[in-house]
């Protein structure tokens, strides 16, 4: 069970699935979590793609609004919430550093957070409608890892700026060499799976990523919990929107 423990911690964050710890985590296995997340985004991407196939006949919206909804409810619109707060920190931070980062601590969505989460769920149902119809597979299950590989390659070049807490204990105890273990190996699978037509799209999200990192270092100087949800909610929507558009 030791072994399986960081796996089910990571589980146990990322999803709303019942999982149960026999006792509190402690920053090791905190720290090594973080290793799994890609799996668990593995995990999410294959149970959507076969709930999407199963609806595929259906045609229409139906399917992309359902597949979508069945995403929000596994993960319990956690990085939704992140998305949100940080929406809401860096139009209202007005370029400070500490303005920023107790904006985020609020727990209030403000307009900029509901329109940023609007906009985010309608390019996703729309490019998820295209996916469907289609049937491509491959990116509706790249979209969850690569989106869950982000904070693990967040946590590995950037300071955690909130000391205490969760996000903390996370950077502290994060494997280095495993972290980039996993991450060359999330890469090259899935290079692998999207083949030369995974090109653009996935040149694209990359870009989209580097650019977050550097507006949250020349904002804040590093990433916090909010951040990292953002991060994997936009990396969702740019590899869907990307493969959406490549196939078109």
């Amino acid at each position: 069970m030791s072994g399986l423990r960081p796996f089910l911690i990571a589980l146990q964050f990322l999803t709303r699935l019942p999982v149960r710890l026999e006792s509190p985590p402690d920053g090791a296995a905190l720290g090594r979590s973080l290793l799994f997340y890609p799996l668990v985004g593995l995990g999410l991407g294959l149970t959507l793609a076969m709930l999407a196939e199963l609806l595929a006949e259906t045609g229409g919206w139906l399917p992309a609004a359902i597949v979508l909804t069945v995403w929000v409810v596994l993960t319990g619109a956690l990085h939704l919430d992140g998305l949100a707060d940080s929406a809401d920190a860096w139009v209202g931070g007005l370029g400070d550093q500490e303005r920023t980062l107790a904006i985020m601590k609020d727990p209030r969505s403000g307009p900029v957070a509901v329109v940023v989460v609007v906009l985010v769920l309608l390019l996703k149902i729309a490019a998820l409608e295209q996916v469907i119809a289609r049937q491509d597979w491959t990116a509706l299950v790249l979209a969850p890892v690569l989106g869950r590989a982000a904070p693990l390659l967040l946590f590995l070049t950037m300071p955690y700026v909130r000391p205490g807490g969760l996000g903390s204990e996370l950077a502290r105890h994060l494997p280095c060499r495993g972290g980039i273990a996993v991450l060359s190996a999330t890469f090259a699978g899935t290079l692998a799976a999207a083949g030369i037509r995974g090109f653009w799209p996935l040149l694209a999200t990359a870009a989209l990523f580097f650019w977050l990192r550097l507006s949250m270092i020349r904002r804040i100087g590093g990433t916090t919990g909010d951040t990292a949800g953002a991060t994997i909610e936009l990396i969702e929507c740019a590899v869907l929107v990307g493969f959406a558009l490549a196939g078109a």
